[in-house]
């Protein structure tokens, strides 16, 4: 198997121009059916986000609450984000946990895009007619930027399951929207948001490696490592 580097080595040589080729000949048109945003059965909506999407997610959303409430965009929004609590926002992967008297428990890695009590991302919300809409679509992460669509090296995520659709290293997942025309800018678009994706997942994998002590967990005690280090589920740094 490749090593880590090697692949984030062919990650930064990826041709923007070879993966939209990739993405045209499949074919992709969101239908905003919500089925990337949502539950499915009992399995809750699960989408990896990096620290720093947190915080901009944190940033975004608290802004965003403050337009609403005085109709403007004004200075404030920066202090209101401050108070926009990391749990908001993300939660530890769940993989690797188990189930203790107190609650989940143990060490993983990554966070998640927390989830409301249906299981669905706290940022999808429907309209009266039921159609589906991201509420931080300008600022949300990389995965879903980049969803149905993910590349074949070692070392990054295939989000949704196995793929149902491959052309050159570019995998296609399970999507109702696949198989339609998709301009060469929306291609393009999307092409370098994958490269991107595929770079910084390689580079968070090495720093979670590199940075990764075990720690010895307590009794619903949780402890997340990501390239920034081991984190309580509240973001904070188990250091402090």
């Amino acid at each position: 198997m490749p090593s880590l580097e090697t692949e984030l080595d062919r990650a930064r040589e990826l041709s923007v121009d070879d993966l939209a080729d990739a993405i045209e000949s499949i074919g992709f048109e969101c239908t905003r059916c919500g089925a990337c945003c949502t539950s499915h059965g009992e399995d809750e909506h699960t989408a990896t986000v990096f620290p720093d999407e947190v915080r901009e997610l944190q940033a975004a959303a608290a802004a965003g609450d403050s337009a609403d409430a005085t109709g403007s965009d004004t200075a404030e929004s920066d202090t209101t984000a401050e108070a926009r609590d990391w749990r908001d926002v993300a939660r530890p992967m769940p993989y690797g946990l188990t189930e203790g008297e107190d609650g989940p428990e143990g060490e993983t890695f990554e966070w998640a895009l927390q989830t409301d009590g249906c299981g669905d991302c706290v940022f999808y919300a429907e309209d009266d007619a039921g159609v589906g809409a991201c509420t931080a679509h300008d600022d949300r992460p990389l995965i879903c930027r980049t969803y149905p669509f993910s590349v074949a090296l070692d070392g990054t995520s295939q989000p949704m399951g196995e793929a149902v659709d491959e052309a050159g290293v570019v995998r296609a997942h399970e999507c109702e929207g696949l198989g339609r025309d998709i301009s060469r800018a929306d291609a393009e678009a999307l092409a370098a948001a994958l490269k991107e994706r595929a770079v910084r997942e390689l580079e968070e994998a090495i720093d979670v490696r590199d940075a990764y002590a075990p720690v010895d967990t307590g009794a619903g005690e949780v402890v997340v490592h990501d390239s920034e280090g081991a984190k309580r589920p509240d973001g904070t740094q188990l250091s402090d």
